[in-house]
């Protein structure tokens, strides 16, 4: 399945850290009666993901709050432990991202967003996008054609369709 505007977000596990370490979370508990944002990207610390889409959104996220955005969540094919060392050395835990580990690429591959470049080193990775969705339902989707490039997938564009 590749995940369009209207469809119902699948439910997955996905990994976060805890008070007491790593802990699973069900997206749907996520998504439920709630307007998130969840962006999507190759890899925590990889160049473009540090240097433009997670500051994006930071840069953002007033933004979104006052469009009534419940909860910004950066979604990558790593583990939990990963996730939430890249979220407080970029700042963007601080700024109040919700980071997220997909490390099974459950999601990822259920909404067709996974691919491969074994030439970069990259195997099982998420494409880059961004999605609104308004209790489950995707109401804007914005991937990137290359990986390496963040722009319609980049805060300010998602916050534009909105």
């Amino acid at each position: 399945m590749t995940l369009s505007v209207g469809d119902t977000l699948p439910n997955a596990d996905l990994y976060r850290m805890g008070s007491e370490g790593p802990e699973s979370v069900a997206l749907d508990s996520l998504t439920k009666g709630r307007k998130v944002v969840i962006f999507g990207l190759p890899g925590a610390y990889t160049g473009t993901c540090t240097s433009a889409h997670v500051p994006s959104f930071m840069r953002t996220k007033g933004d979104f709050d006052a469009k009534g955005v419940d909860e910004i969540i950066c979604l990558s094919v790593n583990d939990p432990f990963v996730m939430d060392a890249w979220g407080k050395s970029t700042g963007a835990a601080d700024a109040g991202l919700t980071f997220l580990g997909d490390p099974a690429s459950e999601l990822t591959k259920a909404i067709g967003m996974d691919f491969d470049a074994p030439p970069a080193g990259l195997h099982g990775r998420s494409k880059r996008y961004a999605l609104y969705a308004e209790d489950g339902v995707v109401k804007v989707l914005q991937a990137e054609e290359n990986p390496g490039v963040c722009e319609t997938s980049g805060g300010e564009a998602l916050l534009a369709s909105i």
